[in-house]
C-alpha cells in the first residue's frame, strides 16, 4: 500500500470534531438514553471523590444505546475501562461490521460519540448530514481500499515510531475505519485508528491509562 502519510492532531482538529459534535449530537435523545456532546472527554482522568458509576453500570448503558437504535440490529461489542472514560464499541449483528464508538463518563454515565475517527471518518453511521445521533441516518459508503492486514502494518509502523515496545492487534473494523488496539508486554495501553481509504493513523490521546476490558461478545 502507498503511503499516505500520518494524520496528526492539533488544537484545530480537535476543535473541529467538538464543533461537529455539538452541531450533530446535542439534542439526540434516544429512548431514555442522553447523548451529549464530547465536553471535557478529552483525556480527563476521574477527579477523586467525584464518584465512578463502575464497570457493570458503564456496560448496562453500552447496551441500551445499541438496543435504543430505532432499526435494531446493533450491540455493544466491548466495554474498555481507561481511566479517562469507559469506550465502548457498538456492533452491527449481521455483518459483525462496527457501527459506531461511544464514550461513557466515568462519574455521570452520559454518553457521546468518539471524538477523532468515529466523528470524522464514519461512512455509514456518520454524524455528518443528520447521521447517527442526529436523527439516525445511514449514508451509503463504498468499499475500503485498506485492507485489514494493511491497517495492522500501517499501526504498527506508527507504533514503531512513536509507540515504542508496542505492538498492533487485529484492526476491528468499521464503516471507514479501522480501530487498532495495541498492546506492551501483553497488556493493552492504547488504541488507534486507521482511515480505510487514505491509511492516515489518528491516536486516540483521549482515553488515559488502561484499567480492564469486558469482552460482550457481539
Amino acid at each position: 500500500m502507498r503511503s499516505r502519510g500520518l494524520l496528526i492532531i492539533g488544537i484545530g482538529a480537535i476543535a473541529a470534531s467538538l464543533l461537529l459534535a455539538v452541531g450533530g449530537i446535542g439534542a439526540a435523545r434516544m429512548t431514555g438514553w442522553s447523548i451529549g456532546a464530547p465536553g471535557g472527554m478529552m483525556g480527563r482522568a476521574l477527579r477523586v471523590g467525584s464518584g465512578d458509576i463502575g464497570l457493570d453500570r458503564a456496560v448496562k448503558i453500552a447496551q441500551g444505546v445499541a438496543a435504543s437504535y430505532p432499526s435494531g440490529g446493533l450491540a455493544a461489542d466491548e466495554v474498555i475501562e481507561f481511566s479517562g472514560n469507559y469506550y465502548a464499541s457498538i456492533r452491527e449483528k449481521a455483518t459483525k461490521i462496527g457501527a459506531f464508538e461511544i464514550l461513557i463518563d466515568r462519574a455521570s454515565g452520559s454518553v457521546t460519540r468518539e471524538p477523532g475517527p468515529d466523528m470524522m471518518w464514519n461512512a455509514k453511521y456518520s454524524m455528518m448530514g443528520g447521521g447517527m445521533m442526529g436523527g439516525f441516518g445511514v449514508s451509503r459508503s463504498r468499499p475500503m481500499n485498506v485492507t485489514t492486514q494493511q491497517a495492522q502494518d500501517v499501526a504498527q509502523r506508527w507504533l514503531d515510531a512513536n509507540q515504542n515496545g508496542t505492538s498492533a492487534n487485529p484492526p476491528d473494523s468499521f464503516y471507514g475505519f479501522y480501530t487498532v488496539d495495541f498492546q506492551r508486554a501483553g497488556r493493552l495501553v492504547g488504541m488507534l485508528s486507521v482511515n480505510g481509504y487514505s491509511g492516515q493513523v489518528w491516536f486516540h490521546s483521549w482515553h488515559g491509562s488502561f484499567i480492564r476490558v469486558r469482552d460482550l461478545g457481539a
